[in-house]
């Protein structure tokens, strides 16, 4: 199993607005095409106005062939659409479980 991690850093005030937007209209599109979510959280201390979220892929090839087909994907482009102009900047980063990880 691969981990992406995905770090969304939005304007102030506008999480609320992000998670609203997400969850009407993008959360079951994610979850159908994606599959995995292992997690989905917001910044409490630290960097703030941020969107963290987790998902668990078999592979490279499996995250790219979901990814291939969550970017044809019209309702998620829909979404994407309206979530763009509240993101200042995103991070990405592929994470390998070690041997002793929980999550594997």
């Amino acid at each position: 199993m691969i981990v992406e991690e995905r770090i969304y850093r939005l304007y102030p005030k506008k999480v609320g607005e992000f998670l609203r937007i997400y969850e009407e209209y993008g959360f079951a599109v994610h979850s159908r095409i994606l599959g995995n979510l292992l997690g989905y959280f917001t910044t409490d201390v630290g960097h703030l106005n941020q969107v963290v979220h987790f998902w668990g892929f078999k592979s490279h090839n499996d995250r790219a062939r979901r990814r291939a087909r969550l970017v044809k994907n019209k309702e998620w482009n829909a979404c994407a659409d309206m979530l763009v102009p509240l993101i200042i900047s995103q991070e990405n980063r592929i994470l390998i479980p070690t041997k002793f990880s929980p999550i594997r």
